[in-house]
């Protein structure tokens, strides 16, 4: 492949913020990517990670701090002037341009010569798995070729970055799977440095090598996808890696790291993820794959079944205690609505943090 994307050794936003009026979309974002890198941004709608790409890719001003590129300063630049390249949830491919014109579009508007314009948009199609398909026009295509077609277009012109926004939230289940494999696929090949934005924790765990967390325009938490997944820093970010049982209690005993919470009368075990004392208040988090129905009650949380759904080899169930907390669980054997059961979780995959101020 002789596309060669532009080099660099990082990329760093310095404070960065962003405001709409009173609302700070967002607020002081340190973060620096280094060359070759696939960073995922990560949350829930509204948490500044789109907002945080567009400034980057210059379509929103910043309203505090600087984006650097090595020791230039881009965010006083036009979109057209950094070179970056953007791929678009919604694709943003011309309907009336066949596949090759869109590729090539960025190229044409930079006045590449033709030969040279021809050249590079066979090599995006056959990066891109679309030799043949330059003919068409985007009407014709699947939603996945569609997106293929944006993909190249962006890396194309050889930008130094390559930024997507939810590029895949278009697409069905399957398609999602296997352009999941091809967008990591075209980052190796390329040598690529990719920013992502995504709301899909399973996404961001598959793709990046670094996965950053936002809430209200606030980084949360930076790390591997192994550090976020198994040891995320606030129960917020727990939250959005999938610990979706949330169990507030009280802390009735520490040791080296690990506590106890008193759960609705159950004795909870977890590992502490921050400073805690006997008697405040804290959150037990634990995944739905981790808590499963008890075959005795000891320490285990009493609850009611809501719903049981099979799954293939399991089933995944949702529950409520006495107390009205609610639970997502999996059973190996089928369990009926209505059914008492009791529900444990093993101490290594249970966490413990403080109550959110």
């Amino acid at each position: 492949m002789a596309i060669a994307l532009s080099q660099f050794n990082e990329v760093r936003l310095d404070r960065v913020s962003r405001e709409f009026g009173s609302l700070n979309a967002l607020r002081d974002v340190n973060l620096t990517i280094k060359r070759g890198e696939f960073i995922a941004l990560l949350g829930p709608s509204g948490c500044g990670k789109s907002t945080t790409l567009n400034c980057i890719a210059g379509l929103l001003p910043v309203t505090g701090g600087s984006i650097w590129l090595d020791k230039n300063r881009v965010d006083t630049l036009k979109p057209e002037e950094r070179g970056f390249g953007m791929v678009f949830q919604n694709y943003a491919l011309f309907p009336h341009l066949n596949v090759r014109q869109n590729i090539g579009f960025g190229l044409k508007m930079r006045g590449t010569a033709k030969a040279e314009m021809e050249r590079k948009v066979d090599e995006a199609l056959s990066l891109v798995r679309l030799q043949g398909q330059g003919h068409k026009l985007p009407g014709q295509l699947s939603g996945g070729q569609q997106q293929r077609v944006a993909i190249a277009r962006a890396i194309v012109i050889e930008p130094p970055l390559v930024l997507m926004d939810e590029p895949l939230s278009n697409l069905d289940a399957k398609l999602r799977l296997e352009m999941r494999a091809e967008i990591r696929r075209i980052h190796n090949e390329l040598g690529a440095t990719t920013i992502y934005v995504t709301h899909d924790q399973d996404e961001a765990l598959s793709l990046a090598d670094r996965i950053v967390v936002l809430r209200d325009g606030i980084v949360r938490q930076v790390g591997t996808p192994k550090e976020l997944y198994e040891a995320p820093a606030h129960l917020d970010v727990a939250d959005f890696m999938g610990f979706r049982n949330k169990l507030k209690g009280k802390v009735i005993a520490t040791d080296k790291g690990r506590a106890i919470v008193d759960v609705e009368g159950a004795k909870i075990g977890g590992v502490m993820r921050e400073p805690l004392s006997i008697g405040a208040a804290a959150y037990v988090a634990i995944r739905p794959d981790d808590l499963f129905v008890a075959e005795s009650g000891e320490n285990a949380l009493a609850v009611i079944v809501d719903t049981a759904e099979y799954r293939g080899r399991e089933f995944v169930g949702t529950a409520h205690t006495k107390g009205g907390l609610e639970l997502v669980f999996r059973s190996s054997h089928a369990v009926e609505p209505g059914t008492a059961v009791q529900l444990r979780a093993g101490e290594e995959n249970t966490l413990v943090f403080a109550e959110p101020i």
